[in-house]
């Protein structure tokens, strides 16, 4: 059996599911019916993290996931998250008001069709609100039985801290993975200090890890990787030469390149929680399949030799991206 992991009061297995894809993010969502399917067959095989937003699919993801398992709400942990909005044009607005964040769960809670969610997010730190006030608003909804359990998205170690210092704060949600390193710098430190446990999101490299992500010129229409650096030449290429070891290694251990990266996280951080998301059932099966990896010191150290900072070239954000985001970044 696979030995959970703590995420504030509820414990959980470690690979959970991301369900944006399930919506948006990564060009055309699959069929509602294929969705469904997918959400089921990660019941069935052992998921009991899902983790969704108000902004996935402009409310779509949380009405999926409440439609589609509403019979099945016994056998998970649920995540969401506010403060993400669209605005004008499709354009991401970040609003953590207290009065946003009560009336957003509120609509959450509605399209979900629960009266209670498990673990919420900030998703986005709002440089307009102090984060006291956005957790506080929080907090009163767990006093109301709104939500379970506060969680922060993006943001550094500092609001970390002060964060907690009004309330405990169960997770840290933050991209991390072989070629994303940035909560190295200080964020896990600090959950390790506070004792909240860091979820790992796009711990595949956005699919480039799992072998499956093709260069920015090839990527569908509505695909949030289609200007992100690592995805534009001369860098796609460039990172290709460092897969192509990371490939290889996979290949004479008898796994794949998505279960190695998964592996690896769940080795170099003992407490840590991972999400990957995707449209694919095969793919969610390899994904959970990860979980049967031995992971020695040894071949984490060559998977790291082989996908690290210095082999992997271009930033994970553009400069405007980067903006709305509060993780620390390498010099």
């Amino acid at each position: 059996m696979v030995a959970k992991r703590k995420v504030g009061p509820f414990e959980v297995v470690p690979i959970g599911l991301g369900c944006m894809s399930l919506s948006s993010g990564y060009g055309a969502p699959p069929a509602e019916a294929d969705a469904e399917t997918l959400l089921h067959r990660a019941l069935d095989l052992g998921y009991d993290f899902l983790d969704t937003s108000s902004i996935y699919g402009i409310g779509h993801n949380e009405t999926l996931i409440g439609r589609a398992l509403k019979g099945r709400r016994e056998q998970f942990i649920l995540a969401s998250k506010c403060g993400i909005h669209s605005g004008e044009g499709g354009r991401r607005v970040i609003d953590c008001r207290p009065e946003t964040v009560t009336r957003v769960i509120d609509e959450s809670l509605q399209r979900l069709g629960l009266d209670h969610i498990d673990l919420y997010y900030l998703h986005r730190p709002d440089p307009q609100v102090p984060i006291e006030d956005s957790v506080g608003a929080l907090v009163r909804a767990i006093e109301t039985g709104k939500i379970g359990s506060i969680g922060l998205s993006e943001m550094s170690a500092e609001t970390l801290h002060r964060a907690a210092a009004v309330h405990p704060i169960a997770a840290m949600q933050t991209e991390y993975s072989l070629w994303t390193r940035n909560p190295e710098i200080a964020v896990l430190d600090a959950c390790r200090q506070l004792g909240t446990t860091f979820v790992a999101f796009s711990p595949v490299g956005r699919g480039f890890l799992a072998d499956g992500t093709p260069q920015a010129a090839d990527l569908r229409q509505g695909d949030i990787r289609y200007q992100m650096p690592r995805f534009v030449e001369p860098n796609y290429s460039r990172n290709l030469e460092a897969f192509g070891q990371f490939r290889a290694i996979a290949a004479e251990v008898g796994k794949t390149p998505a279960q190695l990266a998964l592996a690896w996280l769940l080795h170099v951080e003992p407490s840590l929680v991972t999400i990957p998301g995707t449209t694919s059932i095969p793919h969610l099966e390899e994904n959970f399949a990860a979980l049967d990896v031995v992971m020695t010191d040894d071949l984490a150290a060559r998977l790291d030799a082989t996908i690290n900072r210095e082999t992997i070239f271009g930033r994970r954000y553009t400069p405007s991206m980067q903006a709305l985001v509060g993780t620390e970044e390498f010099a």
